[in-house]
């Protein structure tokens, strides 16, 4: 069978993460020359200067030239820092941002019919785009906008977008330099009362760029803004906006507002905005939704580029959501005080982009309340009671850090490098004894459908892939009585201070094994020890008498493989009881674990605090998606628990295909030592 080889000519497009996932139709990705296979079609960057030998290639060979652009909702960050695209465009026709001749997503929006599912999720995805105030970039800061109050409450202010010079989308939309004069000059005519805010680039403040429009920083009624905000804090403040030719006037009808074009973006002459030019072959009306559904469902591919997967837009949308609250939340400057070498590798990485850490051995002499006083981080572990007598002053502003749910690959102790870690600001979701930041989104949180579905989606996930906090490999069988109930007690490391302050009657694993043996005498009981316990490296290890109360040792059993056998787990606070939850197991509580006081589990204890009743997944929700922070190792970056989870799939898969390599290479070596030594007697 033939291969469908892509051709390329421009270096940078090898080097997209995901490209097999954005081009599924080539088998092959080659650089063009003649030493090379020949190409089924020819790649390259839309109409940039870099496409123009592959533009040329392709024309000479009479090979299709397919234009690739990042899609309209990119990544968090800018490629320049490292962020790979999240989505792509790919047109066999033109290149959406050259109005002079047609493309794919134009003959679209010229002749297509969008069903009812498609236009369904197109407005779902509007509504999420919205609310979760995404734009192509997300690495701005999403903060209201700098402006003054006007004097009269009934005024209002109109944007100006302005473009920097150069940008392809200008000349090839009917753009010029006197487009954008001709734009502020309407503004300014059509809302005479009105203040009229300039967005310009950044870097054209800075004197790196050239924009259009610095000279309305003269006029009395004009507002220049530079600062690298989110595009929705500026439709927050505003009645309409006015474009060239930008993407933000798109993103500006999805949050309502009035567009005007002074160009043709790929949006306008479809009957949704006010249009200074036309364009003769766009002649359908068309809906915001129908619109959307041709440039961000039909137009646009999407991947993970951390995992490499083709992907939906829903996730991700959910992907690039995740990543901009994580950034958003622990935006600013930062003293990680007291941690270990190996862990400043990578605390930065957990805190974000938008992020400066620190990292002095102790907190500082005394607190300071300047309004750019660095955050304060620290090991959880770290704050006993003797931390809290000498750093009282201090303890109101410490945020606590901790390894999260879904961990990685191997034990902490042994310096395995964590995938999650939650970062609280008001306490630490294994301490029940005060408020946490888990414990306050459960109690208050409205979680939406979609958030909601995302956790159930990856509830199953995690049942299904046998996926737990540390993933240790471990048997995968038991022979249990198929004719008694059957509670798995899990061990705990004693001294974790979620028994100190969580479970203060059952404080041990011996205790525990009582506990559970006196209130069901005629269980088959299974005690599996924690693997740190076992290890040598924590303390837990059980009394002479608590080794007679259990009918089967599974300590080296895969904790994933007891849970799907069981009928319940009795626990002090292990998370063992939130996994078993996911698999739909009884749970009983002898401690106040994170997970008790919702209504989902049988509780020994009482927290007056936890007075809302949650379904598993509102619980799976807050607890997996919300809480922690999650990094893909790779490329260092803020990712979801999505990712994380398929990040673990891969590298269990990885894992038995070693074992499995491993295997046959010893299989090889024993018939080569056979036949030479034994073969030859």
């Amino acid at each position: 069978m033939a291969k469908h080889i892509a051709g390329y000519t421009s270096k940078g497009i090898i080097n997209i993460a995901a490209l097999a996932s954005f081009l599924p139709e080539f088998d092959h990705f080659s650089p063009v020359g003649l030493l090379r296979p020949a190409p089924s079609a020819v790649i390259g960057w839309g109409l940039k200067p870099t496409s123009t030998r592959a533009r040329h290639y392709a024309r000479r060979r009479g090979l299709p030239y397919i234009a690739l652009e990042d899609g309209f909702l990119r990544s968090l960050g800018l490629g320049v820092d490292g962020f790979q695209p999240h989505s792509m465009v790919v047109d066999y026709t033109g290149i959406y941002y050259d109005a002079s001749r047609p493309s794919d997503l134009e003959n679209w929006l010229n002749s297509a019919t969008f069903n009812s599912e498609e236009l369904t999720q197109a407005a779902r995805c509007i509504e999420q785009l919205s609310r979760y105030r995404l734009s192509k970039y997300n690495h701005a800061p999403d903060r209201p906008l700098p402006l003054p109050q006007c004097a009269d409450s009934s005024c209002s202010r109109i944007l100006v977008v302005d473009q920097t010079a150069g940008d392809a989308s200008i000349h090839y939309g009917g753009g010029s330099a006197d487009s954008f004069q001709q734009m502020l000059a309407c503004a300014l005519n059509d809302h005479p009362d009105a203040e009229i805010v300039v967005k310009v680039h950044p870097d054209v403040i800075a004197g790196k760029k050239q924009g259009h429009l610095e000279n309305a920083i003269n006029h009395p009624r004009c507002r220049i803004v530079s600062d690298n905000l989110n595009p929705w804090a500026l439709f927050d403040a505003v009645d309409a906006v006015y474009v060239v030719t930008s993407q933000l006037g798109f993103e500006a009808l999805m949050a309502g507002k009035h567009v005007h074009c002074f160009g043709l973006p790929f949006y306008a002459g479809w009957g949704l905005t006010v249009d200074r030019l036309s364009c003769s072959r766009r002649q359908a009306v068309r809906s915001l939704e129908e619109v959307f559904a041709a440039a961000y469902l039909r137009y646009t591919r999407y991947a993970n580029p951390y995992t490499g997967s083709a992907a939906t837009l829903e996730e991700t949308i959910a992907l690039i959501a995740d990543q901009k609250r994580q950034q958003e939340r622990l935006r600013g400057k930062w003293l990680a005080c007291g941690f270990s070498s190996w862990k400043r590798r990578f605390i930065g990485h957990f805190l974000g982009p938008a992020a400066e850490a620190h990292y002095p051995k102790e907190l500082p002499a005394a607190s300071s309340q300047a309004a750019d006083t660095p955050n304060l981080l620290v090991w959880s572990s770290r704050i006993n009671d003797d931390f809290k007598a000498r750093h009282r002053h201090h303890m109101p502003a410490i945020w606590r850090m901790e390894d999260g749910f879904i961990r990685s690959v191997g034990l902490g102790v042994d310096l395995t490098q964590p995938l999650s870690l939650v970062i609280d600001r008001q306490g630490i979701y294994y301490d029940p004894s005060q408020p946490s930041e888990l414990e306050t989104l459960l109690n208050t949180s409205d979680f939406s459908d979609d958030l909601l579905e995302r956790a159930a989606q990856l509830r199953e996930r995690l049942v299904a892939l046998k996926l737990s906090k540390y993933n240790m490999p471990g048997e995968n069988t038991i022979n249990l009585p198929a004719d008694r109930y059957t509670i798995l007690v899990p061990g705990q490391v004693e001294s974790d201070a979620s028994i100190a302050t969580g479970s203060p009657e059952v404080r041990t694993n011996s205790a525990l094994l009582k506990a559970v043996r006196d209130a069901n005498p005629d269980a088959c009981i299974i005690y599996k020890a924690h693997p740190d316990v076992i290890s040598g490296a924590r303390i837990g290890a059980l009394d002479t008498n608590a080794k007679r109360l259990y009918d089967l040792d599974a300590s080296h059993v895969d904790i994933t493989a007891l849970l799907a056998r069981v009928d319940a787990v009795h626990t002090m606070s292990s998370l063992t009881g939130f996994e078993a939850l996911l698999r739909q197991c009884h749970v009983h509580t002898y401690g106040l674990p994170f997970y008790a006081g919702w209504g989902l589990t049988q509780d020994a204890m009482h927290c007056p605090r936890r007075n809302r009743v949650l379904s598993l997944d509102a619980l799976v929700a807050g607890t997996l998606l919300l809480y922690p922070s999650y990094v893909d190792p790779g490329s260092r970056q803020l990712c979801n628990a999505e990712t994380v989870v398929s990040l673990l799939e891969q590298a269990k898969a990885q894992h038995v295909l070693s074992k499995k390599h491993m295997l046959t290479w010893k299989q090889r070596l024993y018939r080569c030592y056979r036949n030479v030594f034994i073969g030859s007697h």
